[in-house]
């Protein structure tokens, strides 16, 4: 075992034997399989729940209270990852992983109850419980980066991300199928989606539980200390939130890309959530705004292992530079569109989505990398947390700007957040090369 365990810690141990490098790339293989195909079934339970979402809060409540669906579940994703995180930290990944998903298992039983009850009480907590799925679904892709070597490590990670693409394309178009089957068994319709989403993220979770082994972070930390002539490891630290924001601004790369998911996320959602609304002014039909969101979401997770590939190849920082661009240039088409011009519009939500992936896997293999193994999962936690209420904040603040001022306005606004990640990162670049 500690043999293998210094083969996979390649970057630090020179002397490698072939049938034992054999061994530490056939292991990371089995992480990305079981990963990937994990987040295939994450992908489905998420992606099915979300096609309905507002419409169950619209018949519990209102139209005015529908965007309560996905705010509450992006920030349940926020906040149940500073939990799973802190359980990763101490126990490894596979027992975060199984809790982020038996939380998203919770969440869509409370929202069936909800529909069944009609209320909205019971549903709005399972909505919250439901962002365990989506906790997994991005904490796997940090996952997938533990045992891999540095020149891989970016497109570990896209592949992961990748993964999700398959999940949130088949979801949607199990909604109908899955509502005749809800009302064969006297629930609700708009509930049937998350009775497959029980079943896929229980499917997801046992898919960990059996297969993700060894735990690839207990792996890389023992690797770490035996690459390190450590015999035994002290416990994983414990850090509190304060701390964790304290050591990743105290370290430029870490902090670039933390900024980096942060503002690719706050645009991309606060862009994406009034696209529709601007299309719908235009008096477009819901299969023309279906075109644009679908074009946008392949522009999320279509070129993710391009991405990934092109992060390895030629480094973090260019990536994320060729990823601002990629947005600057999304917000100049979007933003001079009208709502009758559907066509620039779906190029611009495209390039959007293209260049939040590019933030996003850049962003997120800087800031692992950045520092030590033994503080991963807490910094990875946090800088999700981060991440997942700048989006929040970023959505619900989007239709006031639309409200008061324009779809224009709002693209305009996205362009000022960007145009200091550009600063930040030729700056980082800039320290790196005279250090």
């Amino acid at each position: 075992m500690a043999n293998s365990l210094t083969i996979i810690n390649r970057e630090r141990y020179r002397s490698v034997t072939p049938s034992s490098e054999t061994q530490a790339t056939n292991a990371q293989r089995h992480v990305i399989k079981v990963l990937g195909a994990a987040q295939i079934l994450g992908g489905v339970g998420s992606a099915s729940g979300a096609a309905v979402g507002a419409l169950i809060v619209t018949d519990l409540a209102s139209e005015t209270l529908s965007g309560l669906s996905s705010a509450s579940t992006v920030i349940g994703a926020a906040l149940i990852a500073i939990p799973v995180s802190r359980l990763m930290n101490v126990r490894g990944r596979r027992p975060g992983l199984i809790l982020a998903y038996a939380l998203g298992v919770l969440g869509a039983l409370l929202v069936v109850a909800g529909a069944i009850l009609g209320s909205l009480l019971v549903a709005l907590p399972g909505l919250i419980a439901l962002g365990g799925g989506m906790t997994a679904n991005l904490q796997s892709r940090y996952a997938a980066t533990d045992l891999a070597s540095s020149n891989r490590r970016g497109s570990a990670l896209a592949t992961v991300v990748w993964a999700t693409t398959i999940g949130s394309v088949v979801g949607p178009n199990l909604a109908s199928t899955m509502g005749d089957l809800a009302e064969r068994v006297s629930v609700p319709r708009l509930a049937g989606p998350y009775l497959l989403t029980i079943v896929v993220y229980l499917l997801a979770a046992g898919v960990i539980a059996l297969l993700l082994r060894p735990d690839p972070l207990l792996a890389a930390r023992e690797a770490d200390a035996i690459a390190a002539g450590i015999s035994r490891r002290e416990p994983p630290l414990r850090m509190k939130l304060g701390q964790v924001i304290r050591l990743i601004t105290s370290i430029p790369p870490a902090l670039l890309g933390l900024v980096a998911m942060s503002i690719g996320q706050a645009v991309m959602v606060a862009v994406m959530s009034m696209t529709p609304v601007h299309l719908k002014h235009g008096e477009a039909s819901l299969v023309i705004i279906g075109f644009v969101i679908s074009g946008h979401i392949t522009g999320m997770y279509v070129a993710s292992p391009l991405v990934g590939m092109a992060a390895d190849r030629f480094g973090r920082q260019p990536v994320i530079l060729g990823g601002s661009a990629i947005l600057l240039t999304s917000f100049l088409i979007a933003g001079t569109a009208s709502g009758h011009e559907s066509n620039q519009l779906a190029g611009g939500l495209f390039l959007l989505g293209l260049g939040w992936s590019c933030t996003l896997i850049a962003g997120s293999t800087l800031l692992t990398e950045s520092v030590p193994v033994d503080t991963r999962p807490n910094v990875q936690g946090a800088a999700d947390l981060i991440m997942g209420t700048a989006g929040a904040s970023a959505g619900l603040l989007s239709g006031v700007v639309v409200g008061f001022g324009s779809y224009a306005l709002l693209n305009v606004l996205a362009t000022l957040l960007v145009i200091p990640l550009i600063a930040a990162s030729l700056r980082t670049s800039r320290q790196l090369t005279t250090a």
